[in-house]
């Protein structure tokens, strides 16, 4: 009687044989997540460089303190001129639009929050945050991924050889939650992930001194 009556309930309410497989696709999804999480890594990841270049000996000495503490010099430690926008979201904080990139099939714009500390003896830029803006599938991998990078500029203009020195340190933390990778030591992603990195910042500090000294004469020549 019982396997008759349920019988009948499911032929006189077939929207509860629905719910019911709704239910269970739910349960096996949270259950296969929660298996992902369970096998999931964290691979750090790291690159530093330091580096000089020496200024040429002028007369009139050198005003890098002043030319970093103006919205000009700001705008060269943000490097502006390579983003697709920014906006100041405090006294010195600004958020900074990056060009689209091509990550596989997807598109995704790299989205970042710098803060600009200049002092009478350096200037520190501080990444607090890095998302990616674009697809509901791009977005969600910000879930998975954190990362701080600080870039210390530091001068010398009283010697007999002026320099220019920065100091840059990147630093990410990816989670490793898909096969095969879960299958691998985290070793695995980190090896090629850190020399990634480090060719990246070995890049990005020469063309930031460059850019930085091209910014810092044109603003010289400006306030003549």
């Amino acid at each position: 009687m019982a396997t008759s009556n349920n019988k009948w309930r499911l032929t006189k309410f077939p929207f509860l044989t629905t719910t019911r497989k709704r239910v269970e696709t739910v349960m096996l999804c949270n259950c296969k997540a929660n298996m992902l999480m369970l096998n999931s890594k964290k691979a750090n990841l790291c690159a530093a460089k330091k580096e000089r270049i020496q200024l040429p000996i002028s007369d009139d000495g050198y005003r890098i303190s002043e030319f970093l503490s103006h919205p000009f010099g700001i705008q060269a430690m943000l490097n502006t001129k390579t983003l697709e926008n920014f906006e100041p979201i405090d006294a010195n904080t600004y958020r900074c639009f990056l060009p689209k990139v091509q990550l596989l099939n997807f598109e995704a714009a790299p989205v970042l929050d710098l803060r600009v500390t200049p002092t009478e003896e350096d200037c520190t830029v501080e990444m607090l945050s890095c998302k990616f803006q674009g697809s509901e599938i791009m977005e969600r991998q910000n879930e998975y991924f954190s990362a701080f990078m600080m870039n210390r500029l530091t001068w010398s203009t009283n010697e007999s050889k002026p320099f220019l020195e920065a100091d840059m340190k990147l630093n990410v933390t990816l989670e490793i939650y898909t096969a095969p990778f879960t299958l691998l030591p985290a070793s695995a992603v980190e090896g090629p992930g850190n020399l990634m990195m480090q060719a990246l910042v070995d890049r990005l500090i020469k063309l930031l001194l460059k850019q930085l000294m091209q910014d810092y004469y044109e603003w010289e020549n400006q306030q003549m």
